[in-house]
């Protein structure tokens, strides 16, 4: 039981916008004199207990030190009742006494008036800074956007379409948000540390690196991205964008895990179009999604160990309305392979299909998530 209740605060207080908070507090207390507010507090403190004090003094019993003490904590339960607007004001009744109840009134306020100044100022910091992408993401398991291009708006577009909800953020150097509504913004340079890591690249489950226009220097740039993910969180899945193919080597040598060159995707299409009239179509609907039949990458249970791919397919085919395209085993794809191919633990499987259904998607685990 004690495990399960620590196992929910942790969840709780890892929710994005108690991580943000977090953030923002971290970020304003390097710079705020902490002093000051524990003057304020003890001042306002000392304020309370004397006039507490002299309240019980001028006004309350002399029965014994007991009552004294008694009277004591209901002085200082009214003086602080006081301060914060409540109080009652027949507690006094001598005009020492309303002198005391004014100068509290007087001091008391002003001082809570200053704290309440300092806190207005931090709500309104925070929203100022998560509007202009100053804030940081909170997210864990999301993906990162690096950079922005046309690229990037139509990717954004078909992930907010998937069946399976995924959470983005946008890193980008602009005052903006260009992706809107549909993405978090972070306000940043794409190769610093220290803002791929408010947007929450080090928990993240995967990073798209798209150039800035389509020049060689964006490719260098694009690297230069790879390199400082892969330096500050290579767990992270990096799918790259690329200009030219000359740079692939490249991006093979700064670690990027996926890279996708998509002037030559485009021309190998073509070509393949030529020859066989409607592929291009047919291409384009399934990968993208909306209605017809879409790509997925499902995990294989384990029941399914030891089976042929002939066997797999006709349960594919026949339990979920889902065509087997290939397996995926220790980070190599095999497409159409032989009849004698079985199944072993930890496969998974690409097919076409409609919907998931009750197929459970392909999760990459991340190795800082503590759930794991």
């Amino acid at each position: 039981m004690g495990r399960r209740i620590s196992r929910v605060v942790s969840v709780a207080f890892a929710a994005p916008l108690l991580r943000r908070l977090g953030f923002h507090i971290s970020r304003l207390t390097r710079n705020v004199d902490r002093g000051f507010f524990l003057r304020l507090f003890l001042g306002l403190f000392g304020i309370v207990l004397v006039a507490a004090l002299l309240v019980t003094l001028i006004e309350g019993p002399r029965k014994g030190v007991g009552e004294f003490f008694s009277t004591l904590g209901d002085s200082f339960y009214w003086g602080v009742t006081t301060v914060m607007g409540s109080g009652q004001a027949n507690y006094v009744s001598s005009p020492a006494g309303y002198v005391i109840s004014w100068l509290l009134v007087l001091f008391g306020v002003a001082i809570v008036a200053s704290i309440t100044g300092a806190l207005v100022g931090f709500v309104i910091d925070f929203i100022l800074k998560e509007g202009q992408g100053m804030g940081a993401s909170g997210y864990r398991d999301h993906i990162v956007v690096c950079g922005w291009n046309s690229t990037a708006r139509d990717l954004i577009a078909e992930l907010s379409g998937d069946e399976y909800e995924h959470r983005i953020v946008v890193i980008h150097d602009s005052d903006k948000n260009p992706a809107g509504s549909e993405a978090y913004f972070v306000s940043g340079d794409v190769t610093n540390a220290d803002d791929l890591r408010r947007a929450g690249i080090e928990e993240a489950m995967a990073a798209v690196v798209c150039p800035a226009d389509s020049s060689n220097e964006a490719d260098m740039r694009s690297i230069l991205t790879v390199m400082a993910i892969e330096s500050i969180a290579p767990q992270v899945r990096t799918v790259v964008e690329v200009n030219n193919p000359q740079h692939v080597d490249h991006f093979k040598r700064a670690n990027a895990d996926e890279i996708m060159v998509t002037s030559r995707i485009s021309s190998r299409l073509l070509a393949r179009s030529s020859l066989y009239p409607g592929l291009a179509q047919i291409v384009t609907d399934i990968v993208s999604g909306g209605e017809g039949s879409e790509l997925y990458r499902i995990a294989l249970p384990d029941e399914f160990v030891g089976l042929t791919v002939d066997e797999l397919s006709a349960r594919l085919r026949g339990e979920h309305s889902a065509t087997l395209l290939a397996i995926g085993r220790d980070g190599r794809s095999h497409v159409n392979p032989a009849t004698d191919f079985r199944l072993a633990h930890g496969d998974d499987a690409v097919v076409v299909a409609e919907s998931l259904g009750t197929l459970a998607p392909l999760k990459v685990q991340n190795d800082l998530d503590p759930t794991t």
